[in-house]
């Protein structure tokens, strides 16, 4: 029998695999009773504002990221709306036909991580773009690897290169994900993380690059 693929909200059993009854199976179990999705898009948006501004004032140029403090980092974002925020995920996870490390390798693989990237790439030093760019590569493309919570994950991998983009003195990226040109942008970055995947670093550090680029021409 053919395996059927993981759906981002059918797993096995547990809180994270709960979809809000009334949603049609398009919203995550909530504290808030959420039954749209557009509703927990924008519930999603302006809770992830909120923490930004509040990070802006609590990280340095000296902070160092740690996977607790991005545990800490998702659930002051996500914790008034679901019960799992900040909590590593304990189901499986694929998309699109590709289908992330297991949950049980979550906590390992974190502890790597931290060891490993996030010990030697933050606090991100002032350096040229490039070498900078490079760097918050390195580090998202494997954040997203491993993919550790159960939602999230790419806007908590591009608020960490925000603030890491800040650390070493340049503006935080303009992604550009929204508008003229937004649907083949999105997919360049979509595939240049993919890449990354596989310590093919320098698509992602091109797209950093220029989304740096494009907030100083914008004077940001």
């Amino acid at each position: 029998m053919k395996k059927q693929p993981v759906s981002r909200y059918a797993s096995p059993a547990g809180a994270e695999a709960e979809v809000q009854p009334g949603s049609r199976g398009r919203v995550l179990r909530n504290r808030l009773g959420i039954t749209r999705k557009q509703e927990m898009d924008n519930a999603e948006f302006q809770a992830l504002l909120q923490a930004q501004e509040a990070y802006i004032e609590r990280i340095s140029a000296e902070t160092r990221f740690t996977a607790a403090l991005l545990c800490e980092m998702h659930r002051d974002w996500l914790g008034e709306i679901y019960v799992w925020a900040g909590q590593y995920r304990t189901v499986e996870m694929a998309k699109d036909g590709f289908t992330w490390p297991p949950a049980y390798l979550v906590p390992q693989n974190m502890e790597m991580f931290e060891a490993r990237l996030l010990r030697e790439r933050t606090p991100c030093r002032p350096a040229p773009l490039a070498e900078v760019a490079r760097r918050m590569a390195q580090v998202h493309a494997e954040l997203l690897l491993i993919h550790p919570f159960r939602d999230g994950n790419g806007r908590l991998a591009r608020w960490l290169a925000d603030l890491m983009a800040l650390q070493a003195g340049f503006p935080a990226p303009e992604y550009a994900f929204e508008g003229q040109g937004a649907v083949a942008r999105r997919a360049n970055y979509l595939d240049a993380v993919k890449r990354g995947y596989f310590q093919d670093y320098d698509p992602l550090t091109g797209f950093f690059a220029a989304a740096v680029e494009r907030r100083l021409r914008s004077g940001g």
